[in-house]
């Protein structure tokens, strides 16, 4: 009977549905496993640096195998913009302490800059192994993954998207093969990638939209060059003299930490010193020097590093696989910081390029304050925005004598809604986010402080609570001035669109947002409480206050086709009154 069916089987033609192969469960299992891993899976198999169980094992699946012969089409780029955080260490010992239990931690103190997505790749001295996934730290790095992330040196990432970048394939880090093995992280976003995709990447093949993997491939290329022109040059020598010429290829925001064989841990910062890294070291028992860069130095703390400094705009830093620290100042530089890392992005206890975030916030709240005693508003009580506008408010209560209250209570279990992929899930994710104290609001007349007001969702529905619990009166006061212009530099804020301030008066957005007054801090008193606290900046970015770009390469033609290509569309919430923050 058997047989039978087997002839008859044999006989039938099988239809198009039929014609699959036919997968067992242990098969399945390993292709379901390499769709949730790196793309790139192949590259990585081919390379002599790189381990992950045997090759057969980053055999591409049957559906990879079908279409490998198909002539390649054009890929649709995407600008993926994202704000990030990087962090990269280079230990000493005999391996008993696996660097990646310690790149974990710095991760976690670096988890608000980034919740779509973390990797992590280690070293040993000979060979990579690399981890990266959609998720929270805590979620891609399980008992299992940290055990296998074994070697001395490594470099970790978390990441945000924003133009369409949900893919894990986006996540970083980025590899490529040759020359040598390179592993890349970067916080930040280039200005110039479709011309350096076109011009510079003498036809290197990239499998995603992502900056970050053009940069990468715009120095592997200078890197062979420079191997290839100048052999006998000392290593160390040909890794700066090639990302001094990647530098003047290169336009925009880039802090970049990459870990390459046979080299060590090499870092840079792009002329502008746009967005932060910091250099931290410090010592093992036997006395040996160990090095950490990460973009905030609030990732030291807990892992014993002390600051040394910030790497300084247009310099690359060499740690060697022994240990020995190399600089390099490649471009001249001239630090421009973009001035919303000390409003929004970095924690309060870090200090970037001399200043301590908190020091700056309480500033904002003093210079706020005396605007506010300025409008003859009668109120009752000052209740903060939780969490980053509670050192401004904390401030503005005290110069104006009134209590301070906690009248909005924060699920912890909640992401920031500002770093949140789409604008439906901010809008639903603020409900879940806040709630309002009646024993705080009941009757009272409340100036609720804000840190910044970008989208105004989140503020509106915010309002709304306060209402809802008995506020009398809800006056608003924002420590940021109103954001009018796009953020290019690497903050989820692309579209003039979605901002709630876009060609409107105070007035007028004071109305959308459903507030009884309105102030903002002023563009001066912003930049000023900055260049008091370090003398030594000339400037800040401040260009989604007032659209002044510091490198000098965005105009109006620049800012149309980011909105032409889409960014903010899914996110604005056009139909609202009220775009989300």
């Amino acid at each position: 009977r058997r047989r039978r069916r087997r002839r008859r089987h044999a006989r039938t033609p099988r239809t198009h549905a039929s014609r699959a192969p036919r997968v067992r469960q242990s098969d399945r299992r390993a292709v379901e496993y390499l769709k949730t891993q790196n793309s790139r899976a192949m590259m990585l198999a081919s390379s002599p640096h790189v381990v992950g169980a045997r090759a057969s094992s980053f055999a591409p699946s049957f559906a990879s195998r079908r279409h490998a012969s198909r002539p390649r089409t054009a890929r649709r780029v995407d600008r993926t913009t994202r704000s990030c955080g990087i962090i990269g260490i280079v230990t000493q010992g005999d391996g008993t302490n696996p660097v990646a239990a310690e790149l974990y931690e710095g991760l976690l103190m670096l988890q608000h800059r980034g919740q779509d997505s973390a990797g992590m790749v280690t070293y040993d001295g000979s060979r990579f192994k690399e981890k990266k996934d959609n998720g929270l730290v805590k979620d891609v790095f399980d008992k299992r993954t940290m055990k296998y992330l074994d070697g001395h040196i490594g470099i970790g990432h978390v990441r945000y998207p924003t133009a369409g970048g949900l893919s894990a394939t986006e996540a970083q880090p980025f590899f490529v093969n040759q020359p040598l093995g390179i592993y890349l992280i970067h916080n930040g976003n280039l200005t110039n990638a479709d011309e350096l995709r076109r011009d510079s990447l003498n036809n290197r093949h990239l499998r995603t939209g992502s900056d970050s993997e053009v940069l990468l491939n715009v120095f592997a290329e200078d890197l062979s060059r420079e191997i290839a022109a100048n052999p006998n040059k000392d290593s160390d020598k040909q890794l700066f003299d090639a990302v001094t010429v990647t530098m003047g290829k290169t336009r925009g925001a880039y802090s970049i930490i990459t870990l390459i064989n046979g080299q060590g841990m090499f870092a840079f910062r792009d002329p502008y010193g746009i967005r932060p890294l910091v250099l931290g070291q410090r010592q093992n028992e036997k006395g040996e020097d160990e090095w950490c860069v990460a973009s905030e130095d609030a990732a030291f703390g807990p892992l014993g590093f002390s600051t040394v400094r910030d790497v300084n705009p247009g310099e690359a830093i060499l740690i060697t696989d022994e240990g020995k620290m190399i600089s390099r100042q490649c471009m001249k530089g001239s630090i421009s910081p973009c001035i919303f890392e000390y409003i929004y992005l970095a924690r309060p206890d870090s200090q970037i390029n001399g200043i301590s975030v908190y020091e700056f916030q309480l500033e904002l709240g003093r210079r706020l304050a005396k605007r506010i005693a300025e409008r003859g508003w009668e109120i009752d009580t000052i209740v903060p925005v939780p969490d980053g506008s509670r050192p401004s408010a904390i401030e503005v209560a005290s110069a104006l004598d009134l209590p301070y209250r906690e009248g909005l209570v924060k699920n912890r279990y909640v992401g920031r809604t500002f770093i949140m992929p789409d604008q439906r899930t901010r809008e639903l994710s603020v409900r879940r986010k806040l709630n309002a104290m009646r024993s705080v609001f009941n009757g009272k007349r409340v100036l609720l402080i804000d840190d910044s007001i970008v989208r105004g969702t989140t503020m509106n529905q915010i309002v709304q609570m306060c209402r809802s619990a008995g506020a009398a009166k809800v006056y608003l006061a924002s420590a940021a001035p109103p954001v009018r212009f796009p953020n290019v530099y690497g903050v989820d804020m692309p579209s003039r669109k979605e901002f709630v301030a876009d060609e409107k008066t105070e007035e007028e957005i004071c109305q959308t947002l459903g507030a009884d007054g309105l102030i903002y801090q002023t563009v001066e008193d912003l930049l000023q409480a900055g260049m008091g606290m370090n003398a030594q900046i000339p400037r800040f970015d401040a260009s989604c206050f007032d659209g002044d770009y510091c490198t000098g390469d965005i105009d109006e033609a620049y800012l149309e086709a980011l909105e032409a290509m889409g960014r903010g569309k899914g996110k604005e919430g056009a139909s609202k009154p009220t775009p989300a923050r």
